[in-house]
């Protein structure tokens, strides 16, 4: 399996949060930008952005709960306990707030923290991520959304998931990550390498599955449907991938009304799903100018 190497400027910590234990990497000084990867990745998705953004600000890019070197406990993966190792993140690192950049389930726990700790947030930028209950709803009543998380459903089953996809670890990698991307260039072989032996690691995937689980677990079902969130309150920028084969663009339709801030929706064109890593310039730019 690939080694992972890493400029020298970028350096490896652990902080206690919310009684776990997550590994992050960091670069820069300044003000805090936190980036908050999706599944089945961890920190090296936002490999592109670490060096660009740290330039002007100190940026923390955890492996969330159950990812990577994190720590992987049995329970916690609801969003009310994932938001709040990122908020106890912020407050071990000495900050009181933070700009935060969500990728996909990075992106629906930065939508829980602006409802639940908008305290905690100076800017917040979402890629390919609506709010959990936006998600959910969606996949109930839009069959173009159900047809794409099919795998969703499949995840529910305990035990039989993780064990097929050991099984199967290579190809699992290759055909999310790979085979979904528009931009195909965005994956090298090392790439890949890299996730797999991430995933491999013991726990990792069970705890990865546990997010989905958690998210239709029918307490949590119910309350996302029923509930009727507060008023995000911070500025949000939105990007979204053009041609996102997980995630439909009806998603964005509507995110305005749940804000009372400052509202940004761009879409980048020719691109899937792994926005920051299929166009890492474009993401950037927007990301800097938006920040900045």
């Amino acid at each position: 399996m690939t080694a992972l190497t890493l400029p020298t400027e970028w350096e490896h910590h652990f902080v206690e949060t919310n009684r776990i234990r997550l590994h992050y990497v960091t670069q820069g000084a300044g003000d805090l930008v936190v980036l908050l990867h999706g599944f089945p990745e961890f920190w090296y998705s936002w490999r592109h952005q670490i060096p660009a953004l740290s330039r002007y600000f100190k940026v923390v890019v955890p492996d969330l709960r159950g990812y990577n070197d994190s720590d992987k406990p049995a329970t916690g993966y609801d969003l009310d306990t994932l938001a709040a190792d990122i908020q106890g993140l912020i407050e071990s690192l000495g900050y009181t707030r933070a700009h935060i950049v969500g990728h996909d389930w990075g992106g629906a726990i930065a939508w829980h923290m602006a409802q639940k700790f908008p305290q905690s947030l100076n800017r917040m930028a979402i890629l390919s991520a609506a709010p959990v209950q936006r998600f959910v709803q969606e996949l109930v009543s839009n069959v173009d959304q159900l047809r794409r998380s099919w795998y969703i459903l499949g995840f529910q089953v305990p035990g039989i998931p993780e064990w097929l996809i050991q099984q199967n670890l290579s190809e699992f990698v290759k055909n999310l990550l790979r085979e979904q991307a528009i931009r195909k260039g965005a994956f090298t072989r090392e790439d890949a390498e890299i996730y797999q032996s991430a995933l491999a690691k013991p726990g990792v995937l069970s705890a990865a599955l546990n997010y989905y689980r958690q998210m239709l677990s029918p307490l949590n079902w119910v309350k996302d449907w029923l509930d009727t969130p507060n008023p995000i309150t911070t500025p949000t920028l939105v990007l979204w991938g053009e041609e996102d084969s997980l995630v439909t663009p009806h998603l964005t339709q509507g995110l305005d009304r749940l804000i009372a801030a400052p509202f940004n929706l761009k879409f980048i064109p020719h691109c899937g799903h792994w926005i920051q890593q299929e166009a890492p310039q474009t993401v950037n730019r927007e990301l800097l100018a938006f920040l900045r």
